[in-house]
């Protein structure tokens, strides 16, 4: 299908891809158009698309990229309906983010009713969705946010926020927790510091470094790329429209400022979820 991009969302791992940093995860080749994730509109499809037509509104991941673009192609399986409770654009904040968070906490951490979870860095795109499907599925979530995502962390449903500019989240706890979900590039010494935070037999699942747990803690650690799931992604949309789970956006750009962003992204001044408007 050809699809009118209404916006791309951006994504650390945008910055990654640029410098050549996913290539063992993600083999891509040269020419490479960034972003792989976009909202739009279907304005041609191909032999065999049964499920679309022209006009419907789409959102999808794209591992091969090109969503930062005016308009890009994907194959019919890759695309689902996008949101009809959300405006067109802020629908790109959705697949990168939304999988990883329902992958992470559903098949890798398997969190339940009653699980004290541990959002590390939940003031990102990613941190949106897993602390608010955390809530979701009953557990009790404590996050790790800065002074400006608190209040918008806490309104995702944890229940205690923990300033890491102040304070090492191990210190802050009251008692250790059961899970700990790290969305945050952070040093051995770090990492080694969240284990501490975690109860013997409890877990540790990444999807930025891979963390070691010292000998004799009882810890296990799971490092993770999300994949691509079209089904999981409708089921996060139905949640969606819903009204379970809400989407904001930080900031929208326009495309001709991806360079731009690239530079904030690396020096740390991004927040929260960015989408870029063609």
């Amino acid at each position: 299908m050809l699809v009118r991009v209404a916006a791309a969302g951006f994504n650390l791992s945008d910055v990654g891809f640029r410098a050549g940093m996913m290539q063992d995860f993600v083999p891509h080749d040269l020419p490479f158009t960034l972003g792989s994730e976009a909202a739009g509109t279907v304005v041609r499809t191909g032999d065999g698309v049964e499920h679309f037509k022209i006009g419907d509104h789409v959102v999808g991941r794209l591992d091969e990229g090109g969503a930062a673009a005016d308009y890009l192609t994907a194959t019919a399986a890759r695309l689902v309906r996008a949101p009809s409770t959300l405006p067109i654009a802020h629908a790109a904040a959705i697949p990168v983010a939304g999988l990883t968070a329902w992958q992470g906490l559903f098949e890798h951490a398997r969190v339940e009713p009653g699980t004290r979870i541990l959002i590390n860095g939940a003031g990102g795109g990613v941190g949106m969705f897993a602390a608010q499907l955390a809530r979701h599925a009953g557990a009790h979530v404590i996050a790790t946010a800065g002074p400006r995502s608190a209040e918008r962390v806490r309104a995702y449903g944890a229940e205690q926020i923990i300033d890491y500019t102040r304070v090492p989240p191990h210190q802050a706890l009251d008692r250790p927790v059961d899970l700990v979900f790290n969305l945050v590039p952070i040093p051995p010494d770090a990492a080694e510091a969240l284990c501490r935070a975690v109860r013997p037999g409890g877990s540790i699942v990444s999807i930025t470094i891979p963390v070691e747990p010292p000998a004799g803690t009882g810890v296990t650690a799971t490092h993770f790329v999300a994949r691509n799931d079209p089904a999981q992604l409708a089921e996060l949309i139905t949640l969606i429209d819903s009204g379970m789970v809400r989407v904001d956006i930080t900031a929208a750009r326009p495309l001709t400022e991806l360079p731009a962003l690239h530079r904030d992204a690396e020096a740390g001044h991004t927040s929260g979820k960015t989408i870029l408007i063609p």
